[in-house]
């Protein structure tokens, strides 16, 4: 297992694009308490909410800086989340319509909500202990280009 990636060093000058990650997972960790608080599903709040629209936003906006350092893999992390809920959102939904999927649609918006908040949490663990995130098909490069 010596193929690990190599990442370049955080500078004091990437402080700052440290600190955006945690405000950006910070964002995300706000969608998923208020569909775990509130009528609404952890997944539609992810999705549809105003915090984790604009951690997005802010990660399509950061990334850039990233590419390189063990921040572009929770980079891609968050992009893919937030990508991945929507997906299975919109199948949920087409589900739904259907009388016999409304089953199935409950089901896997339970599934997706649970799934969010792992990888919310998983991720923000990860960078407050300054590693990287891994994916099935993490190779050097493909982890160091920061691809969503």
């Amino acid at each position: 297992m010596g193929d690990e990636p190599q990442f370049r060093t955080i500078t004091d000058s990437d402080s700052g694009l440290v600190a955006w990650t945690h405000v950006i997972y910070g964002l995300h960790a706000i969608s998923v308490l208020t569909g775990s608080l509130t009528s609404v599903t952890i997944v539609s709040a992810f999705v549809f909410g105003w915090p984790s629209i604009i951690a997005v936003i802010l990660n399509y906006l950061k990334r850039d800086e990233a590419t390189g350092s063990f921040l572009a893999t929770h980079f891609r992390w968050q992009i893919r989340t937030f990508w991945f809920a929507l997906g299975w959102s919109v199948l949920s939904a087409a589900l739904f319509i259907t009388l016999v999927g409304i089953p199935l649609a409950m089901a896997l918006i339970l599934g997706v909500s649970i799934w969010v908040a792992y990888r919310v949490i998983r991720g923000w663990m990860a960078l407050f202990e300054g590693k990287p995130m891994r994916f099935a098909d993490d190779a050097p490069a493909t982890a160091m280009q920061g691809d969503s």
